[in-house]
């Protein structure tokens, strides 16, 4: 199977998108809802929570995982990849979104980027790292929206006031920098609000989502790693856990993946280290 994780449910738009690309693959997916959010937290927690959900994915048989959250691909991926799977799962591959959304951007060759994300990533500054490897020429904005994901989250996507709160997110980012070719939108929550963020961004400027771009790097990355590839599974599967109330999760889920799934309950604390 491979292994998708997020802090909530935001990684199932990544996953949807991947499934579409590759349905032949098993999946499995995880969503820490019972302590979401990340973005407020410390990278030290982020990386602590991480490492239990790969541990969780690995011991149930993943030999790739995507880290489908921002935040913790920011603040703990590189830990992982270089600390955490030499020693524990030395055969095992861990991949997140930062790095593949940095190469859409250097690809699609703009030079001028918005970026809308969570206070955790915009701290760690890993998207003007992983973009200016690639085009140090190019002019980055960052805007951090520390309310999207708790209004995604609780399903209050058409809340009235939403529109308010994206509009004053999208001006802040302008008032950064006035001229923009395209917004990034780096987190994974964010697409739910795709026609309320595009309603305040002018018709010019593009909007890259991160399911697209990880789906078409996803299948890059399996034909390169046939060694990866052999190890997963080719039926069909979807498999669903969270951390939180399972109704809860199998109602909303629905709004981000697309169809109804049915989800079981697991407890990450104190285990998986």
């Amino acid at each position: 199977m491979i292994g998708f994780f997020d802090s909530g449910f935001g990684g199932l738009t990544i996953m949807k998108s991947v499934v579409n690309f590759l349905p032949e693959y098993n999946y499995l997916y995880l969503g820490d809802n019972a302590r979401v959010p990340y973005g407020t937290r410390s990278p030290s927690l982020v990386y602590k929570f991480t490492r239990q959900a790969v541990g969780f994915l690995f011991n149930q048989g993943c030999p790739l995982i995507v880290v489908a959250c921002n935040t913790a691909s920011a603040n703990a991926l590189r830990r992982i990849q270089q600390e955490y799977l030499p020693v524990a799962f030395p055969d095992r591959r861990v991949l997140g979104v930062i790095r593949p959304s940095a190469e859409a951007v250097f690809e699609k060759g703009f030079k001028s980027v918005g970026i809308l994300a969570t206070e955790g990533v915009v701290r760690s500054g890993a998207y003007l790292t992983e973009i200016h490897k690639l085009d140090p020429a190019v002019l980055i904005a960052q805007q951090s929206c520390p309310l999207l994901v708790p209004i995604v989250e609780s399903g209050e996507q058409d809340w009235r006031s939403t529109d308010v709160v994206i509009s004053s997110y999208i001006e802040k980012l302008f008032e950064k920098m006035a001229e923009i070719e395209a917004i990034l939108l780096a987190c994974t929550h964010y697409p739910i609000l795709m026609k309320k963020i595009c309603r305040h961004i002018p018709e010019e400027v593009s909007v890259i989502e991160q399911g697209p771009i990880v789906a078409e790097k996803m299948r890059d990355y399996l034909s390169r790693h046939k060694e990866i590839e052999r190890k997963i599974g080719k039926q069909g599967k979807r498999i669903f856990f969270t951390t939180d109330d399972c109704a809860r999760f199998d109602r909303l889920a629905c709004l981000f993946y697309g169809e109804h799934v049915t989800s079981k309950l697991i407890s990450l604390e104190g285990e998986y280290e």
